[in-house]
C-alpha cells in the first residue's frame, strides 16, 4: 500500500454519496450539443453522400443516447474493481491494434485506423488511450515505494506507452501517439518519478516527433504547407485554410445555428473541424464558451483527484482529466491553425462512436471517484456509531 492509501484506510473510509453535479450536466450537455453541431455541419454532405440529410444526425443521436447509458451505468460501477481488468484491456487494446496494421483493418484517408463490425467502425486507438491511463494508475499505485527509481518506476512506464506508441505509428496516427507520450510523462510526474529521468524522456520523445516528421515526406510537406497556408491553401492547407475561414466569418456573434456557410467548402466538417462550424455559427462567444466549458471539466476531474480517498483514484482522475484537456486543446489548435493537423477528435462533439463511448466511459469512471471522494466518515466514529445499543442512540 502507498503511503497515502495507507493513511485513508486508517484514519478514513470512503462513504458513497452524490455525483459530482458539475462535471455531469457539463458533460450531457456537451454531448446533447455536439448531436446539435454534427447535424448542422453535416446536413449538405449527407444529402449529397447520403441522400439523407439525417444521416449523420440519426447516427450521432443513437451514438449519443448510448454514451449518456454508459457514462451514468459506469458512475455506478466501483472504480476499484477496475484493477482486475487492467492488463485484459491492455491486451485487448494490443490485439485490435495488431489487427488494424496488419492488413484486416479498415482504411480510410490513408490511414488504417478502423475495425469494420458491419455498419460500425471501431477506432482502437481511442480505446488505448484509456487503457493506458488504466494500466498506468494501476502500476505506479503498486509500485509507489519505488517510484522514483529507474528500473521500476521509470523504464516499464515508458515501455508499455512506447509499445501502444509505436502501434499507433503503424497505422499511421501521429497524433494519437502523442497524446499517450503526453499522458505517460503527466502521470510519471505526478506519481513523484525523477524529474531528471523525465526531462531526458521529453527530450528524447521531442527528438523522435521531429524526426518522424522530417524524414516522413508527407508530414514533411504538411508541415511546411502549414506554415504557408496561403500558398498553399488550394492543396494541403486546404482544409485548414478553410477552418480559419469558418472562425473569422463568424465574428462575435456568429451568423446563427444552421446558417454557416463553410459547410460547402470545409470536408468532413462534423469530425475533426467541428470547432470551425462553432466558431462560424455561434462567433467567438460560442468558442469561447466550448472551450470554458473544457477547462471546467478538467478543473473538476483535478479537484476529484485530489479529494480521491487512494492513489489508483488519484491517478486515474488525474490521467483521465489529461486525456480530455489534451485532446480538446489539441484539437482547438488544429482548428485555429495554431498547430498542423494531427486527426484527433473534440471529445464529445465530434461524430464517431468509438470517440464519444470512450469518452463516456472515461467520464463515468471520473464521477464513481467524485461518489467516493464526497464524504470521508472517520472509522473511528463510525465504529462507535456502530457499537451503541439502540437504548444508547441519541434521540
Amino acid at each position: 500500500m502507498t503511503p497515502r492509501t495507507r493513511a485513508a484506510g486508517a484514519l478514513s473510509r470512503p462513504a458513497l454519496g452524490p455525483v459530482d453535479p458539475v462535471l455531469g450536466a457539463i458533460v450531457t450537455a456537451l454531448i446533447g450539443f455536439g448531436i446539435v453541431m454534427v447535424y448542422s455541419a453535416s446536413a449538405v454532405e449527407a444529402t449529397v453522400q447520403m441522400h439523407d440529410p439525417h444521416y449523420y444526425l440519426k447516427r450521432q443521436a443513437i451514438f449519443g443516447v448510448g454514451a449518456l447509458v454508459t457514462m451514468w451505468a459506469v458512475s455506478a460501477f466501483d472504480y476499484h474493481r477496475l484493477r482486475k481488468l487492467t492488463y485484459w484491456n491492455l491486451a485487448f487494446v494490443v490485439l485490435t491494434l495488431v489487427v488494424c496494421i496488419s492488413g484486416l483493418g479498415h482504411s480510410g484517408g490513408g490511414a488504417r485506423r478502423w475495425i469494420s463490425l458491419g455498419p460500425i467502425h471501431v477506432q482502437p486507438a481511442e480505446m488505448a488511450k484509456l487503457a493506458l491511463v488504466m494500466w498506468l494508475a494501476y502500476s505506479l499505485e503498486k509500485k509507489a515505494e519505488r517510484v522514483t527509481t529507474f528500473l521500476v518506476g521509470f523504464l516499464p512506464h515508458v515501455i508499455v506507452p512506447g509499445v501502444l506508441m509505436l502501434l499507433c505509428l503503424k497505422q499511421p496516427d501521429f497524433g494519437s501517439a502523442v497524446v499517450l507520450a503526453f499522458l505517460s510523462f503527466t502521470l510519471m510526474f505526478v506519481a513523484g518519478a525523477r524529474i531528471g529521468y523525465l526531462a531526458i524522456g521529453t527530450f528524447l520523445a521531442g527528438g523522435g516527433a521531429v524526426a518522424l516528421v522530417v524524414t516522413q515526406s508527407y508530414r514533411l510537406r504538411r508541415y511546411l504547407a502549414w506554415l504557408d497556408m496561403d500558398k498553399h491553401r488550394q492543396d494541403l492547407a486546404y482544409q485548414p485554410f478553410q477552418s480559419v475561414m469558418s472562425f473569422g466569418s463568424g465574428g462575435a456573434l456568429g451568423l446563427g445555428l444552421g446558417r454557416g456557410l463553410q459547410v460547402l467548402y470545409l470536408p468532413e466538417a462534423h469530425t475533426d473541424f467541428i470547432a470551425a462550424i462553432v466558431g462560424e455559427e455561434l462567433g467567438f462567444l460560442g468558442v469561447l464558451g466550448l472551450c470554458a466549458a473544457y477547462l471546467v471539466i478538467v478543473a473538476r476531474g483535478v479537484r476529484i483527484a485530489v479529494l480521491a480517498p487512494d492513489d489508483y483514484g488519484s491517478y486515474l482522475s488525474f490521467g483521465i482529466s489529461t486525456m480530455f484537456g489534451v485532446q480538446a486543446l489539441v484539437n482547438l489548435a488544429v482548428a485555429m491553425a495554431i498547430a498542423p493537423a494531427k486527426g484527433l477528435t473534440l471529445p464529445f462533439m465530434s461524430y464517431g462512436g468509438s470517440s464519444l463511448l470512450v469518452n463516456a466511459v472515461a467520464a463515468g469512471i471520473l464521477l464513481n471517484i467524485s461518489r467516493q471522494a464526497t464524504k470521508m466518515v472517520p472509522v473511528e466514529a463510525s465504529s462507535e456509531r456502530s457499537s451503541l445499543a439502540p437504548e444508547q442512540s441519541p434521540a
